[in-house]
């Protein structure tokens, strides 16, 4: 039997590593970095690490809120998510994350798109609105 997708991205530490790696590029990537203003990045990381640990077959819950409910009013836009999903693989390249590994994991990403998404735009480097809410710190 083959191993599970969080197995061979190396457990929930390789997978924390990986993700804060992707915020921190994130935030400063001026396409998207708007998009971050207001949020809690310790529970940005906790929160998209356990989305892609419990995905991935790992033994984590996620808790967070649900993707809609967390991205709403914020105007994401089609070149924002695009932007988004550079960042994740130029992350997963810099960890040596093989291609099987990493198609599996942007298609976990892949369906929540239409979810994250608001905005029918290429647009990227849009402010966020100020009717965002963020979710509180944890």
């Amino acid at each position: 039997m083959e191993p599970s997708l969080y197995d061979r991205l190396g457990g929930i530490d390789a997978i924390t590593a990986v993700t804060s790696a992707v915020v921190d590029r994130q935030m400063k990537d001026d396409r998207i970095d708007q998009k971050f203003a207001r949020t809690n990045v310790d529970r940005l990381i906790k929160e998209f690490a356990d989305l892609i640990c419990q995905a991935a077959g790992g033994p984590c819950t996620y808790t967070g809120r649900n993707m809609t409910e967390t991205h709403h009013d914020m105007a994401v836009t089609n070149g924002e998510w695009e932007a988004f999903v550079e960042d994740v693989v130029a992350t997963l390249n810099d960890f040596k994350v093989g291609k099987a590994e990493q198609d599996e994991l942007l298609n976990i990403l892949a369906p929540l798109r239409g979810e994250i998404v608001e905005v029918d735009s290429d647009q990227t480097g849009t402010p966020l609105p100020s009717a965002f809410t963020p979710a509180p710190p944890l």
